[in-house]
């Protein structure tokens, strides 16, 4: 079985991947790979990621004819990913994407990624990059306001000459505070017409 990258799944006891999560991480995913030119080209549509939505949906009780196959398969195997990949899109009615499908899909995912950064299951560092890069980043139209104390503490992180900085207890508080509201459902926006 291939490793999970951070944030994903529910490790060390953390809460459970809901249905609803693990069908919009599957949604994601299916949206980065779209963009890529061949394929789960892109740094955040990794076959292995990809395995691991399937498993991550195969335990939230998700079931589909491909998607056990495709949550089975192990490193030496990726190459079956981007069939098997489609199968389960496909048979999950995951496709064809639109945009209002992909935005609720990382709204999802910056909830709960945001929700575990809350329960102290997901470092609030490595929790804010997950909901900038791979949720809030990718939302059509301008940022939504709830999103900007994660930049804005990332923004302190950074010191162009060392790369990232240690994080002090009063950034991580603010960042656990940005994830309570975001957590506690701050509205998406409208899509654009």
């Amino acid at each position: 079985m291939v490793a999970a990258p951070p944030g994903a799944g529910a490790p060390g006891g953390g809460p459970p991947v809901t249905a609803d999560v693990a069908l919009g991480a599957l949604r994601c995913l299916a949206a980065d790979r779209s963009f890529g030119e061949d394929g789960f080209a892109g740094w955040y549509g990794t076959r292995a990621e990809c395995v691991r939505a399937a498993l991550d949906a195969l335990l939230a009780g998700v079931d589909s004819p491909s998607l056990g196959r495709l949550a089975g398969l192990g490193r030496n195997e990726l190459d079956a990913v981007d069939e098997l990949f489609d199968s389960v899109l496909e048979e999950l009615g995951l496709v064809p994407l639109t945009p209002e499908s992909v935005a609720a899909a990382r709204w999802t995912m910056a909830r709960w990624w945001a929700g575990r950064i809350v329960r102290g299951n997901l470092d609030a560092v490595d929790g804010a990059r997950l909901i900038l890069d791979r949720a809030a980043c990718e939302l059509e139209g301008p940022r939504p306001e709830v999103f900007a104390p994660f930049g804005d503490v990332l923004g302190e992180l950074w010191d162009e000459g060392r790369g990232d900085v240690p994080a002090s207890r009063e950034q991580r508080d603010a960042l656990v505070a940005a994830a309570r509201r975001l957590a506690g459902g701050a509205a998406p926006p409208r899509p654009r017409p």
